[in-house]
């Protein structure tokens, strides 16, 4: 398998942002953005950002059907300006440090151990930051999108990590792993070896193809219902060692202060709680008509399968039980139906979720009480930085049948 040698020039210069599906039943979007084409030469994609040293494309949530995103639409989080250009009949899987067998795994290798197939979801810790609400970016898609939309559900295959560190023999006093891709800065983050043996693999396809480049191409970790970093891309490394390492995008670039453990900075952040969005009818469409509208998003929870998800439509006063559509996996998207009559007056639409562990998707006020800080903050214009963000996502239709993001209204 040889690298499909996309890089960064080429990139920018067929990529950005999809054309939305637009005009489902009763539903039209309120405004096209700037097309281009993609790395695949594949029809056009939204949802693109670039900066000197960091490139970010949102998956159109508002766009597709089920609970699989399109290989294509996944998110991508690039901390570089160029993807690396790596060969796979030459790439490489090192696994050393607290080990009683240092071993190195080609990629035939990896292919001929003992394999899995996993739906799951893969989340940036910034996905649905408070920061960007109300920023809209044309250029970025509709809202769902560009406050949502680093948050994408595939089907990954691979050899799970308790294949590989079997083979390798971990030491006792071995508890954390140093992952480190192959790509520029050599991204790297730890992550513990109970995790690991637990539900992560290393992942050569997605979909039924290879990775993508934008997906880390030729392998990744996948650790489920961990935030995104842990789910290194370009992996190259994995080092067997007695405690955290705080790499620089943990303790520094990552790392949060807050005010409920005294302006100091959590470090760590792990599993994602449960969660759900309304992905159609969304900020940024339009109601064509009074009547049926069928209301749809996704849910989804670090710690398991997703077991009920309810509709408000009166701006959470009260709560009825929507259809959750099979199957359900365990830490994936799971689809969510619900039958409405939209009477023309205005309404507040929002989703909450409840997971396997009986945990309830919290409101913004909840998350804000449990962090110490004030409801007011979040609506001045240099609003709190905050990660992990999975409070419930209230959506406005106006009389007109605009539709607009109502978390601050």
């Amino acid at each position: 398998m040889a690298s499909n040698g996309s890089n960064r020039r080429r990139f920018l210069k067929q990529s950005a942002a999809l054309a939305g599906v637009a005009a489902s039943a009763g539903l039209a979007a309120k405004s096209e953005p700037a097309k281009a084409q993609n790395v695949h030469n594949e029809p056009p994609l939204r949802g693109a950002r670039y900066t000197i040293d960091h490139m970010t494309h949102y998956t159109p949530l508002q766009d597709y059907a089920g609970i699989i995103t399109p290989s294509r639409l996944h998110f991508m989080q690039q901390h570089s300006s160029e993807f690396p250009e790596i060969d796979a009949a030459k790439h490489t899987l090192s696994i050393y440090g607290m080990v009683d067998r240092p071993l190195r795994f080609s990629m035939d290798d990896l292919k001929q151990l003992p394999s899995v197939s996993r739906v799951h979801f893969v989340e940036c810790h910034a996905n649905s930051s408070l920061a960007i609400h109300t920023a809209g970016n044309p250029n970025m898609g509709l809202p769902v999108q560009y406050i949502h939309g680093m948050a994408s559900c595939s089907e990954w295959s691979g050899v799970p990590f308790s294949v590989l560190l079997n083979e390798a023999g971990i030491k006792k006093e071995g508890t954390w792993l140093v992952l480190e891709g192959g790509d520029a800065g050599k991204f790297s983050h730890t992550l513990p070896v109970a995790k690991a043996m637990e539900d992560c693999f290393v992942a050569y396809g997605q979909n039924g193809d290879p990775l993508r480049v934008e997906q880390g191409f030729p392998i990744r970790a996948l650790v489920p219902g961990w935030e995104g970093p842990f789910n290194v891309k370009y992996l190259r490394a994995i080092k067997v060692v007695d405690q955290p390492y705080m790499a620089w995008n943990e303790s520094m670039n990552h790392s949060v202060s807050r005010p409920d453990i005294g302006g100091k900075a959590r470090w760590y952040h792990y599993e994602w709680a449960v969660k759900s969005v309304i992905t159609r009818p969304s900020a940024g469409m339009e109601m064509q008509r009074k009547g049926y509208v069928q209301i749809t998003g996704l849910a989804w929870s670090g710690a398991g399968r997703i077991t009920k998800v309810e509709i408000s439509t009166d701006g959470g006063k009260s709560w009825k039980d929507a259809k959750i559509q099979g199957p359900v996996h365990t830490k994936a998207h799971t689809r969510f139906t619900y039958d409405w009559a939209w009477n023309g007056e205005e309404a507040v639409i929002q989703s909450r979720a409840t997971d396997e562990t009986g945990d309830v998707q919290a409101t913004l006020a909840e998350l804000s009480k449990n962090w110490g800080i004030a409801m007011d903050d979040w609506k001045k214009p240099d609003r709190p930085r905050a990660i992990h963000v999975t409070a419930q996502q209230p959506w406005k239709i106006n009389r007109d049948g605009s539709i607009t993001d109502a978390m601050f209204a």
